[in-house]
C-alpha cells in the first residue's frame, strides 16, 4: 500500500531559528484521479471539513508570528 499526504499543517523552527508554519494539501480536482470510490468520497469530505480550518489556523499563526518580529 502506498501512502501520501492528503492535508497537513505543521509548526516548526527552521535552521535559522525562525518559527514557521506550513500548510499543504492535495488539489481537490485531483482526488478522483488519485483515489477510487469509495475512498475518494472520504478524502473529499476530509478536505471539505479541514481545509478552511487549517488554512485559517495557518493564516492566523502567520500573522501573529509576523507581529512578534
Amino acid at each position: 500500500m502506498k501512502e501520501g499526504n492528503i492535508i497537513s499543517f505543521k509548526v516548526f523552527i527552521d535552521r535559522k531559528g525562525n518559527l514557521m508554519t506550513e500548510y499543504s494539501k492535495i488539489p481537490a480536482e485531483k482526488v478522483t484521479e488519485i483515489f477510487e470510490y469509495p475512498d475518494s468520497c472520504y478524502v473529499e469530505k476530509i478536505l471539505k471539513e479541514l481545509e478552511p480550518k487549517l488554512f485559517n489556523l495557518h493564516k492566523t499563526l502567520e500573522q501573529e508570528l509576523t507581529a512578534l518580529k
